[in-house]
């Protein structure tokens, strides 16, 4: 089975930048999308074969999550029950027979850290649903989250110690949640790969000299590592800022 997740930066906008094309040729079995920036009834395409669940902000043209799949989930939640970041449908979860598949969009704790706080209760809400989910079967999460966890996840690590997505409380709640059960299957197949990255600045020509951060990622309860057979990242599909991020396992 084929997951991928990737932060769209704007669905509509992607669209003309090579999308429906990247989504036939890559064709997984399902694709997490993140930051879609638009209401379900803006949407004038489809996509064949697959059933999309979508999880809008309330307000227009931000944040948002959605979920293509070519299997029909036995269940789909909508948020995780912290009003605010519900009203900006940072999370989205389908349920399978093997696993809880959750995408999520973390805020963004902004310059100056100025929004940390709601990122820090985010944080905790977030792991405590995840963890709630755990008790009944596996879980899969993925999307951008929002922070580099490791030196070795962004190119300029010391002079962004203390910028928003490097600040030792989000890199802290990161490592909080991995000691609850998850795995990072990215270094779980590449445990000292450099360079590996998944956003970029538009600035400096960043993208071309892959001056880059991991914040998308793929995470996975340790009751799923055997069935791990792939993890990668694509940066040279382009039509966001982000690239898309890839799992595959065991059906």
């Amino acid at each position: 089975m084929k997951l991928i997740s990737w932060n769209v930066n704007g669905l509509r906008a992607c669209m003309g930048k090579g999308f429906a094309e990247f989504l036939n040729k890559a064709s997984p079995d399902i694709l997490c999308l993140q930051e879609t920036k638009m209401q379900p009834e803006q949407a004038d395409f489809e996509f064949p074969g697959y059933r999309i669940f979508w999880n809008a902000a309330e307000r227009k043209g931000y944040s948002g999550t959605a979920i293509l799949t070519k299997t029909e989930p036995l269940s789909v939640r909508y948020g995780i029950g912290l009003a605010e970041a519900d009203a900006e449908g940072r999370v989205l979860t389908a349920e399978f027979p093997a696993f809880f598949l959750v995408c999520v969009y973390v805020p963004n704790a902004q310059d100056g850290l100025r929004r940390i706080e709601f990122r820090m209760a985010f944080e905790d809400a977030f792991r405590e649903y995840l963890e709630a989910l755990h008790r009944e079967k596996p879980v899969v999460v993925c999307g951008d989250m929002n922070v580099a966890h490791r030196f070795i996840d962004i190119k300029n690590a010391r002079s962004n110690i203390g910028n928003a997505g490097f600040s030792y409380e989000e890199r802290g709640k990161f490592s909080e949640l991995l000691a609850s059960g998850f795995v990072d299957s990215f270094r779980w197949f590449y445990p000292e790969k450099t360079d590996a990255y998944s956003w970029w600045s538009y600035r400096g020509n960043a993208r071309e000299n892959n001056v880059g951060w991991r914040i998308d990622y793929f995470l996975v309860t340790e009751d799923l590592l055997e069935k791990l057979t792939a993890s990668a990242i694509l940066p040279d599909v382009a039509g966001s800022d982000h690239c898309p991020v890839v799992l595959e396992l065991e059906a």
